[in-house]
């Protein structure tokens, strides 16, 4: 069996005197491609963001492999859900993708040869090699999601968490990065945080839904449990390429 990559214990976070997360446990471990699901203001984000040593639980314990999560974020990509740039700055598609290299001392233009081959082979991967050049003023949603995302492949990480980064872009286009994602978990550990329930059937390996607690299944679907939990009401979803409707018992 492989090794847990992340372990959470117990885990309580309030915010502004609200209860976000309550008694979560769970152990991901290497070599996942774990579903993240649940309502809007469920707590997805936020239990992210505790994982990422981004934020302090009140109570419990998280540890990445096997230390703080602060000590190892060099080791962990992520695309956040909302990334907020000023496009009117003059910086281009290479310029963002090489600030995934940047760190504490390393300068904005002590880029080495290896950087740039990294940022080159993480746009290829993204198909916006032809766009490296092109200030980011000039791209669509969609295209600039792909660039985030080449920033935190560039970084080699161990594990990549990755936060509605589909959302700004069309059907194609999620499903070749989905195939990508698919390719890139054979050495990567893989969290996706996601409305679209139609990637459960070809891509990922286990589900977890959070919506204050967590329900955790070690499989490739969603549980009626699961469903009640996080939606309270019918919910369309594919399974084995079969699109269906799963209802769940409900009031009106």
């Amino acid at each position: 069996m492989n090794e847990p990559v992340i372990e959470v214990d117990d885990l309580w976070f309030t915010f502004n005197g609200q209860p976000v997360l309550e008694e979560v446990n769970v152990t991901i471990r290497r070599g996942e491609f774990l579903a993240i699901i649940g309502p809007n203001g469920g707590g997805k984000t936020t239990f992210l963001k505790l994982i990422l040593g981004l934020l302090n639980p009140d109570r419990g314990e998280i540890k990445v492999f096997g230390r703080a999560p602060r000590k190892v974020s060099h080791r962990i990509g992520y695309v956040p859900q909302n990334v907020h740039i000023n496009k009117d700055f003059p910086i281009t598609v290479m310029d963002v993708v090489l600030m995934g290299r940047i760190g504490p001392s390393k300068g904005w233009s002590r880029h080495s040869k290896r950087d740039r081959r990294a940022a080159q082979s993480a746009l290829e991967k993204l198909a916006m090699w032809e766009f490296h050049d092109r200030r980011i003023g000039n791209l669509s949603g969609g295209q600039l999601q792909r660039v985030f995302i080449a920033r935190a492949l560039i970084t080699e990480p161990e594990i990549l968490f990755m936060d509605e980064a589909m959302a700004s872009i069309d059907a194609q286009g999620r499903s070749d990065l989905y195939h990508l994602l698919k390719e890139l978990n054979k050495s990567i550990t893989i969290a996706v945080v996601s409305h679209d329930l139609m990637v459960l059937s070809s891509y990922v390996k286990s589900v977890a839904c959070v919506n204050r607690n967590l329900l955790y299944h070690e499989a490739a679907e969603v549980t009626t449990e699961m469903l009640d939990m996080a939606y309270h009401c019918p919910v369309d979803l594919v399974a084995h390429g079969l699109p269906h409707r799963v209802l769940c018992q409900h009031e009106d």
